[in-house]
């Protein structure tokens, strides 16, 4: 169930909070035009650090992150967003099939308990993605997690 919070106009919303980090413009762009168009509230960053420092617990439903960006890849991004909100609820976006596939075997999903199912191989369908988001969002694998 989303949470209901206030918006920038003071008035109560109940949409889905999606957060996007992708360090490509275009693709931050899309993502947040396709959520939006599906009835999602979305922000997006194209800085991980800068997504860091805006990241308040409590203030999305889902954060959308890309493995690979510089300077933090999207895994570390993820274990510093947990530590400000522990029940942070993650999709990862990759574009390299091998290393799409290489990362649904690695130890994260275990040490962190984030779901294979909850990485996502770009490109993507539109529907595929609201599909998968509206999946991970009425999951409880996040919410089992010890802090």
């Amino acid at each position: 169930m989303p949470r209901i919070r206030k918006d920038k106009n003071n008035n109560y919303n109940d949409k889905k909070r999606v957060l996007i980090v992708d360090d490509e413009p275009d693709l931050c762009t899309v993502l947040k035009m396709v959520l939006e168009d599906n009835g999602f509230e979305a922000n997006s960053f194209e800085d991980p650090t800068l997504a860091l420092k805006n990241f308040k617990a409590d203030s999305y439903d889902l954060v959308l992150l890309d493995i690979k960006m510089p300077e933090m890849d999207g895994f570390q991004l993820y274990r510093k967003m947990k530590e400000i909100d522990s029940k942070v609820k993650v999709c990862f976006l990759t574009a390299s099939e091998l290393y799409y596939e290489g990362i649904r075997k690695e130890s994260f999903c275990k040490e962190d308990k984030v779901d294979k199912e909850f990485f996502l191989a770009k490109p993507i369908e539109n529907e595929d993605l609201v599909n998968q988001i509206n999946k991970i969002m009425s999951s409880n694998i996040f919410e089992d997690q010890d802090n």
